[in-house]
């Protein structure tokens, strides 16, 4: 009996265990079932390619030019005398700054020292002749007021009573009035003569006198001396003589305001307008400084083909000096709200520029642009797109028209020029 028993309970065991395996069975079907579409959904995103992408939007544009040049200053000469003569003293030196009329050397000219004594000495001469002429004239003109009024009455006296007085008494005090008259109008001249050499003697006193102060050599402008040629005893030749080798005192420049010359090509020349800004940056000293344009040629150099145009750049606090080399930047064109992309964002071909767009889809296209203002950066778009469009920045090498895509907003890169 205990034997089948035995049995059964195997037969019993084995059927639960074939039940349950057939249930687990199931169980594993059902959760594979519904697991399979998560699968299939990773492999479509990967298929789709990512790319990082940019709005379209607005900012202020500026298409500048940057040029190269030399620092000179406003003003630069040398300072000769206007007559020779031996520095007898000298007030400046190198560094020397001075002022508009300031003193800077006297000279010693023994020959217009003469000069000046002789022409006082013959202002005087002529002064004296003048005075004697003038008395001589009233003597003269006394007399013949007297000879006039002695004519006149025995002229009256002829008239009025016929035969009273002889005609020969009358006709000889006319002729003695008319004798006087005469010497007076010759004092007169001899005045004249006179009034005229005291003139010229004073005149002579006046062009040796302001020949005399060309012995005082002062500073024509406000500046610094940049060199001295002459010393204490040394013979200045006059700068006026071109048939001798003239020797100048000293080289003044003015230091509150500099010329940069830059030329510009003639593609830009159409931009530039007198009193426009410019900075002036000096690589040397690590500054900006303040500039505008002040004057140009207004025409264009056959052989370099550039306009020569001078920028003004003052110089207030001196830091500033001549030789140095600066970079005038130039703004040619500006926008003050313009459609922009960046330029990793274009492609060039030829003559022809192109960008790729994302739609609202998420499929990107081809699509052609006019340029307009380019800076290193952006580029202002006149055509093509609009504002809040998403242009693809990424690599664009293997991307093909209506394809499916992933954007993912990014920073466009940003050049950083030379400071």
């Amino acid at each position: 009996m205990k034997p089948f028993l035995d049995h059964l309970n195997f037969q019993r065991i084995t059927r639960i265990g074939i039940i349950c395996g057939i249930v687990l069975a199931a169980a594993g079907m059902i959760s594979c079932r519904k697991d399979d579409p998560a699968p299939a959904t990773s492999n479509t995103e990967a298929t789709q390619p990512a790319v990082a992408v940019v709005k379209v939007s607005r900012r202020p544009m500026a298409r500048d030019l940057t040029i190269s040049s030399e620092l000179v200053p406003f003003q630069e000469i040398d300072v000769f005398a206007k007559e020779s003569g031996f520095v007898k003293q000298l007030y400046v030196d190198y560094g020397t700054h001075v002022k508009k009329g300031q003193l800077m050397a006297v000279l010693e000219i023994p020959e217009l020292q003469a000069l000046l004594q002789e022409d006082q000495a013959s202002i005087k001469s002529y002064s004296d002749q003048v005075l004697n002429a003038q008395h001589e004239l009233n003597r003269i003109e006394a007399q013949h007021k007297v000879l006039h009024l002695e004519y006149e009455r025995l002229n009256s006296v002829a008239v009025s009573k016929p035969g009273l007085v002889a005609q020969q008494e009358v006709d000889d005090a006319q002729g003695k009035d008319l004798a006087a008259e005469a010497q007076v109008e010759s004092a007169k001249s001899r005045l004249q003569v006179a009034q005229s050499q005291l003139a010229m003697a004073q005149a002579k006193l006046a062009h040796d006198q302001a020949l005399y102060a060309y012995s005082k050599i002062t500073a024509p402008f406000t500046g610094v001396i940049t060199q001295r040629y002459a010393n204490l005893g040394t013979l200045m030749q006059a700068g006026t003589n071109s048939s001798t080798q003239a020797m100048p005192l000293v080289k003044l420049a003015q230091q509150d305001l500099f010329r940069l010359t830059i030329p510009v090509p003639e593609s830009y020349v159409r931009y530039i307008k007198v009193g426009d800004p410019v900075n002036v940056r000096v690589p040397s000293l690590d500054r900006d400084f303040p500039g505008n344009v002040a004057r140009f040629s207004y025409d264009v150099n056959d052989s370099t083909r550039t306009m020569h145009t001078e920028v003004d750049v003052p110089n207030p606090g001196g830091v500033l000096m001549p030789g140095l080399y600066a970079e005038a930047t130039l703004a040619l064109d500006r926008r003050g709200d313009a459609l922009a992309l960046p330029l990793q964002a274009i492609n060039q071909s030829s003559d022809k520029a192109s960008i790729w767009v994302v739609d609202r889809d998420d499929r990107i296209h081809p699509r052609l642009v006019q340029l307009g203002i380019q800076t290193e950066n952006y580029a202002e778009v006149l055509s093509g797109v609009r504002e809040g469009d998403q242009v693809v920045i990424s690599d664009r090498s293997g991307l093909r028209d209506g394809e499916s895509v992933h954007p993912k907003v990014a920073e466009a890169a940003v050049y950083q020029g030379q400071s």
